[in-house]
């Protein structure tokens, strides 16, 4: 047993967002080092088919397929995680949506619909977790996905960088609200990322690898592997922060365009 292993043992974590892509390594990865996962998608199929994945490599996971933007939906996957697996210590919230478009045309449904997931589907799972997490009295951690987007200007994403700087503001807040009960809250900040939806840009690999100064973009092994730390017992001291792993995008934040 490796010392990632002795770290997540008996610790219970939901995922969202997770049929693949990010959300998809930081479960595996989890699940790797000795949790176990409820992994969430909104796309059931996609839902189903990775948690499948992993439990055959010998690990616990099992889907719970729905929309985390509705409170509901979220409340049965708490009860359905404790009612598995007997408590919940862990959430990583990572389901998101991002919707491109130009600030002075951009449709009031789509900004309704990024605030709702992104920021509404974020605060609410943080909230139906810490009440779990303080009945149970074991302490805890969530971790928010934000986005470099939350710290520097991106053309055309306006509303998901507003909600990705918010998620943010949600961790430092928290801090005051939670860290009574053992319960640490942070966010990592992605940058140039290579998942299943950025490879379908041909341009993506190359136009990112020569704008980000470590060459070439993160993979969702590299996210995972912040991911994992954060909610680890290593960074039990950690609350309220924002680790930005990005390649040192941020640092001189060249666009894309």
């Amino acid at each position: 047993m490796n010392d990632n292993e002795k770290n997540f043992k008996d610790q219970v974590a939901i995922v969202t967002g997770a049929g693949q892509g990010i959300g998809f390594e930081i479960a595996r990865q989890l699940c790797e080092n000795g949790a176990a996962v409820v992994l969430n998608d909104v796309d059931a199929s996609l839902a189903e088919k990775a948690a499948e994945t992993i439990a055959k490599e010998g690990y616990s996971c099992i889907a719970f397929a729905g929309d985390v933007s509705d409170k509901k939906f979220i409340d049965a996957m708490v009860n359905e995680t404790v009612s598995k697996f007997g408590k919940l210590t862990i959430a990583i919230a990572n389901a998101g949506i991002t919707l491109f478009g130009d600030f002075l045309t951009y449709p009031a449904d789509s900004l309704y619909k990024v605030m709702q997931l992104n920021l509404g589907g974020s605060f609410l799972l943080a909230q139906a977790i810490s009440r779990q997490i303080i009945k149970q009295r074991s302490g805890g951690s969530i971790l928010l996905m934000s986005s470099v987007t939350g710290h520097q200007a991106h053309k055309n994403l306006a509303a998901y960088g507003m909600t990705k700087a918010a998620l943010e503001m949600l961790a430092k807040n928290l801090v005051v609200e939670l860290s009574e009960y053992n319960i640490n809250v942070n966010t990592i900040a992605p940058g140039a990322t290579l998942t299943e939806r950025t490879l379908g840009d041909p341009e993506y690999m190359s136009t990112w690898s020569r704008i980000t100064p470590m060459g070439k973009p993160a993979t969702v092994q590299d996210i995972a592997n912040a991911v994992l730390f954060m909610v680890s017992p290593l960074s039990r001291h950690i609350t309220g922060q924002s680790l930005v792993v990005d390649g040192g995008w941020t640092s001189v934040s060249p666009s894309p365009y």
